[in-house]
């Protein structure tokens, strides 16, 4: 090793003195050459290897078919492809195609290529899942040009599908189930395919002399009050048609062979809305796929010229509905001539569904509600089972029939209707709840450990707790409309309510205690705890309920006293919707378990047994301790069966075990409040029925006990009797519009004595 080191060092000393010094002489170390030498320039003929990129754009093209990204794709195309089709014509075969197939994903597999300097060819497999022939699996191989550096897909026909050449394309024969029916818990029909009339008629050819034999009768197969009939052509012209209604086939026999001067009827044949629509915000409506649509849904098999369901349990149950489309897939040459068949399916039958809801009660609840904006939501106490869930004013789902003589008049009216018919209210209406909200103060309270249900409170007029402001308790507004009236504060609805308990409280729904509550929780470091309370009873979220659209309501942390006094109350920041308070009035009564409120009773195929089935589920549970829960319980109870309750009078003569609890909601300067009603029943025991839950509100009608607490009495006699027996008389009776109390109204009965529980 040395020897070598050695031998190396004499030679580089030789070739130091051996090199020319610069300018002709020198001694640089490699001087022997006369300069440096460039390494060699490889020859033009030396292919250089390919670059190994061809697999990596046909998954960046394949990634982008996956996510229907055509622009994407097209981006990826050859300078020849892209300068043989625009990006609009590549997009539209490829929704053409995947819309034939009825594809509903896909999944690829890249495998193998070959390379050469410019060319490449990439093997790799395609599977369509589609809705109607199952998984297309295919292989294909595609060739790619490098341009630029980068490598680009030549595109053809066939790497849509290998079968598909030049211009061929794929085409889909349909074979398209009849839609399956809807029903109420009794099988009784709510949507069905029917034969049907449009009913209408021509101002100027009716006989003057039988005007009203044709508006009774209209009335009677409409369910319209006479006078809403004759307010729909009064003023029209004379050889103007009006629509008035639909009606089944049996419910026309009454005034088809009347001979009827000025009455027109036009038959059809199609999915026909019995009653002109059992709960419509809720079953909702079918009409044709719209053009914004139709991707979607060819996708999903179908052929794009069907009525879909757009709302409701139309809409979340389509795929039950629909039945399976069934069809042949075929590949079709640009002149229309069929070339072969690709896949082939069956079509299967549509399955039948059973709602939850009681036909019987349904009507009755949107008859109550005629001529009022609200809502009335009936549960199963104890399971969650939706009963009745009116919201008015309602709509007719046949006006969105293209097959209904009327549905061009109808669908005008709707969409240009400002009371927004097409709401739920009972799901989607945020209201101010009032005082029914209490019930979730008296909880917060007695669990906050400050409260006993015997805790007792002076109930005055005037509430001073606020530095330099003064509340009235709800007798003193009473009085002051007394007085006004020429009469005298002498009744307990125009004296306040004196020493009173917590659960006294409740009863006579005194506005000091509760603001007393709501300041001493806030000064306790406890303004969360009201809050905290309405969450855990289901406000401010979703009550879970599938099949309709539902908002959620809002309740807030006060952050000042004014808040909190205004919160108690249930003003202020908090809103509810009908479906939540009955959900949690439902969990009071039941012991404190809040229920998922559930829709469908089963899916029922043509053949065999159910394949989906109510089951109660059970979400959660009220943070009440039992003995608390029950003090509330018989508070409630007193509501209605104490002379001092608020909802005494509304209940008289009714001999059902209740609890329940009067709300009246302020909405604004000049208008009449949102009259509140929530309760329960509670005779399982003495009637064999599942005891319920019933929410009313109705909007801007005066006060919950006037107004609301009498429906909800209504609502308890049809559950218990078939239908309403006692409706007072400043209601009208059910079916008819009603005048709404104005502001500031006055009990029409005078209370009797107080008589402390």
């Amino acid at each position: 090793m040395k020897l070598t080191r050695g031998i190396l060092i004499l030679l580089l000393i030789f070739l130091s003195a051996c090199a020319p010094k610069p300018g002709g002489g020198g001694s640089s170390l490699f001087g022997v050459f006369p300069s440096p030498t460039p390494l060699p320039t490889p020859h033009i003929g030396v292919t250089p290897p390919p670059a190994v990129d061809a697999r990596a754009t046909i998954t960046r093209f394949l990634d982008a078919l996956k996510n229907n990204d055509f622009a994407s794709m097209y981006a990826l195309l050859a300078k020849d492809s892209k300068a043989a089709m625009t990006q609009d014509a590549f997009t539209k075969k490829y929704n053409d195609a995947l819309d034939a197939m009825g594809v509903k994903k896909l999944d690829y597999e890249v495998h193998t290529q070959t390379l050469n300097p410019d060319t490449a060819l990439v093997g790799y497999s395609i599977t369509y899942h589609t809705a109607l022939f199952g998984d297309l699996q295919r292989e294909f191989s595609a060739a790619l040009n490098k341009e630029g550096g980068e490598w680009r897909v030549e595109w053809n026909n066939n790497l849509i599908l290998p079968e598909l050449a030049n211009g061929d394309v794929l085409k889909t024969d349909y074979q398209i189930p009849a839609r399956g029916n809807i029903y109420d818990q009794n099988g009784q029909p709510i949507v069905a395919q029917s034969d049907a009339y449009a009913l209408g008629v021509t101002p100027g050819k009716i006989n003057p002399n039988s005007e009203g034999l044709l508006v009774s009768e209209l009335s009677k197969v409409c369910g319209m009050p006479p006078d809403e009939i004759k307010a729909l052509y009064a003023g029209a012209a004379p050889d103007w048609y009006v629509g008035v209604c639909e009606v089944s086939a049996d419910q026309a026999k009454a005034v088809l062979d009347m001979g009827l001067g000025g009455l027109v009827v036009n038959p059809y044949n199609s999915r026909f809305y019995f009653d002109s629509g059992i709960a419509p915000q809720v079953v909702g409506y079918t009409q044709l796929i719209q053009p914004q649509q139709l991707d979607q849904y060819r996708r999903m098999g179908y052929r794009g010229d069907e009525n879909v369901g757009q709302s409701g349990i139309e809409k979340s149950m389509e795929s039950y509905l629909a039945g399976k489309h069934g069809g042949t897939l075929y590949v079709v040459d640009p002149n229309g001539q069929l070339v072969k068949q690709i896949a082939a399916a069956n079509p299967q039958a549509a399955d039948s569904v059973y709602l939850t809801i009681d036909q019987n009660m349904q009507y009755w609840a949107q008859q109550a509600l005629t001529g009022y904006n609200g809502a009335i939501v009936v549960l199963e106490r104890d399971t969650g089972r939706v009963l009745a869930m009116a919201s008015s004013p309602e709509f007719d789902p046949n006006a969105f029939d293209a097959n209904n003589f009327n549905n061009s008049y109808l669908i005008n009216n709707l969409l240009n209707d400002t009371n927004q018919p097409l709401v739920n209210r009972a799901a989607q209406g945020q209201y101010p709840l009032g005082s029914v909200f209490k019930i979730i103060a008296m909880s917060a309270a007695l669990e906050s450990g400050l409260y006993e249900p015997q805790t007792t409170y002076d109930c005055k007029y005037d509430f001073t707790e606020l530095n330099g402001i003064v509340l009235h308790d709800w007798t003193w507004e009473f009085c002051q409309n007394a007085l006004k009236a020429g009469k005298q504060c002498n009744n307990p609805s125009t004296t306040p309510s004196g020493l009173i308990t917590l659960q006294q409280g409740l009863m006579r729904s005194c506005d000091p205690y509760f603001w007393h509550i709501s300041v001493d929780l806030f000064n306790n470091n406890r303004a969360a705890d009201i809050t905290n309370m309405a969450h855990a009873f289901g406000v401010g979220s979703p009550t879970g309920i599938d099949d309709i659209a539902e908002a959620t309501g809002s309740v807030a942390v006060p952050s000042t006293l004014i808040q909190a006094t205004n919160q108690v109350i249930g003003q202020g920041d908090v809103t509810v919707t009908p479906l939540q308070v009955a959900r949690f009035v439902a969990a009071v009564g039941n012991g404190g378990t809040l229920y998922q409120p559930q829709l469908v009773e089963k899916v029922q195929p043509a053949d065999g047994s159910p394949i989906q089935a109510f089951k109660p589920n059970a979400q959660g549970t009220l943070p009440v301790r039992s003995d608390n829960l029950a003090a509330i319980q018989e508070s409630m109870n007193w509501v209605m069966t104490n002379p001092l309750g608020t909802a005494y009078y509304a209940m008289i003569g009714l001999n059902v075990p209740m609890g329940g609890k009067t709300g009246t909601a302020q909405t604004g300067p000049g208008m009449a409040p949102d009259a509140w009603f929530a309760g329960y029943t509670n005779d399982a025991a003495n009637s064999g029925k599942p005891d319920i839950a019933i929410a009313v509100v109705m909007e801007n009608a005066g006060e919950g006990a006037d107004y609301a607490a009498p429906m909800f009495r209504a609502m308890v006699e049809t559950y218990y009797y078939g239908s309403p027996q006692t409706v007072p008389s400043r209601l009208g009776p059910i079916g008819n519009p009603y005048t709404p109390t104005p502001i500031g109204g006055i009990p029409t009965k005078t209370p009797k004595a107080p008589k402390q529980p």
